[in-house]
C-alpha cells in the first residue's frame, strides 16, 4: 500500500469515526421543537435557537466519544477499526475531550435557562443526557440489555423536542408531543439498524441488542412495522387534528422508507451488505423530518 493510499484510508476511518450524518439527531429535534413553537405560537428567539443547536451538537459529540470509551472497556469494539479510541490509542484523551464537549454544551443550556429565568429546559436536557449515559455508561449499560431503542425514543423524541419547544414558549402542547413521538420513532430506527451487521461482536461481548434477541429475520420484520408506523402515526394525528394537513407531505419520503426496508429484508443475514442500513436510516430520518417540518410551515403560511 502506498503512502497516499494509507493516508486516504486513514482519512476515511476518521470520517467514519466522527460520524457526521449522526449529528442530524442533534439538529432535527431542536428544529422540530422550534418550528412547532413558531407555527403554533408565532414565537421564535433566534439567540435561543442558535445556542440550542450548538449545545445539542456538543452534547451529541460527548455521547459519541464517551460511547467509544465505554465500548473499549467491554471489548465490543475490538474489531471496529473506526472507533476513535482505536484510532488514537489514547482512551484517556478521548474521555476528557468528550467531557469537555459536555461541559461546553451545558454552558449553552445554562445560558438559555438564565435568559428565561426558568430551569425547565436545563432539567429536560439533564434527563436526556442521563438517559444517554445510562445507555452505555457503567454501571448501567442499559444498551447491553436491549433497551437502547427505548432510551433513544424518549431522549431524542419527547425529551429533546419538548425542551426545544419549551425554550421558545415556556410551556408544552399536544402538537409538540405528537411531533416528538414521530421524531422519537424515526431516531430509534437508526439505532435499531446499527445492530444488524455486528451481531457476532454483540454476542461475544454479552450485548443483548434487539437483533441478538430477535434474530436478523424477525428484526427485519420489526423494522418494516417501525418504519410504517411513522406514516401511520402521522396520518392518525392528522385525523385527530393534532397535526395540520400539510404534515402529510412526509409521504414524499416513502421511497427512502421502501429502500431501507427492502434492503434490510433482503440482506439482514449478510453483515457486509446490511452494514450500510444505518446510513439509509439516517437518510430516511433527515428526509421524513425535513418534510414534516416543511409541511408544518406550509400549513401555517397557506392556512390549510
Amino acid at each position: 500500500m502506498t503512502t497516499k493510499q494509507a493516508t486516504k484510508e486513514k482519512s476515511q476511518l476518521w470520517l467514519a469515526a466522527i460520524k457526521p450524518p449522526i449529528y442530524s439527531v442533534a439538529i432535527v429535534p431542536i428544529a422540530v421543537g422550534t418550528v412547532v413553537a413558531l407555527v403554533e405560537n408565532h414565537l421564535w428567539d433566534l439567540r435561543i435557537c442558535l445556542t440550542f443547536f450548538g449545545s445539542a451538537i456538543l452534547i451529541i459529540a460527548w455521547l459519541n466519544l464517551s460511547n467509544d470509551v465505554f465500548d473499549a472497556d467491554t471489548g465490543i469494539d475490538v474489531n471496529k477499526s473506526h472507533s476513535v479510541v482505536n484510532l488514537t490509542q489514547n482512551k484517556s484523551l478521548v474521555f476528557w475531550i468528550s467531557n469537555f464537549c459536555l461541559i461546553i454544551g451545558f454552558c449553552g443550556i445554562l445560558a438559555i435557562s438564565w435568559w428565561q429565568q426558568d430551569w425547565m429546559v436545563l432539567g429536560l436536557i439533564l434527563l436526556c443526557s442521563a438517559l444517554g449515559y445510562a445507555y452505555q455508561g457503567p454501571p448501567f449499560r442499559l444498551g447491553y440489555q436491549g433497551l437502547g431503542e427505548i432510551i433513544c425514543f424518549f431522549a431524542f423524541g419527547p425529551g429533546a423536542v419538548s425542551a426545544a419547544y419549551y425554550a421558545q414558549t415556556q410551556t408544552f402542547s399536544r402538537f409538540c408531543l405528537a411531533s416528538a413521538i414521530v421524531i422519537g420513532i424515526s431516531t430509534s430506527i437508526i439505532l435499531f439498524c446499527s445492530h444488524f451487521h455486528q451481531i457476532e461482536d454483540d454476542l461475544a461481548a454479552g450485548k443483548r441488542s434487539p437483533i441478538v434477541r430477535l434474530g436478523t429475520a424477525k428484526g427485519a420484520q420489526v423494522l418494516t412495522w417501525l418504519t410504517a408506523s411513522i406514516y401511520i402515526i402521522t396520518g392518525f394525528f392528522c385525523i385527530t387534528g393534532d397535526f395540520p394537513n400539510g404534515s402529510l407531505l412526509i409521504l414524499a419520503s416513502l421511497p427512502f422508507a421502501y429502500k431501507l426496508v427492502t434492503h434490510v429484508n433482503q440482506n439482514h443475514a449478510a453483515p457486509q451488505q446490511v452494514s450500510n442500513s444505518k446510513f439509509m436510516a439516517v437518510n430516511l430520518y433527515i428526509m421524513s423530518s425535513g418534510l414534516l417540518i416543511l409541511g408544518f410551515m406550509l400549513s401555517s403560511w397557506l392556512k390549510f
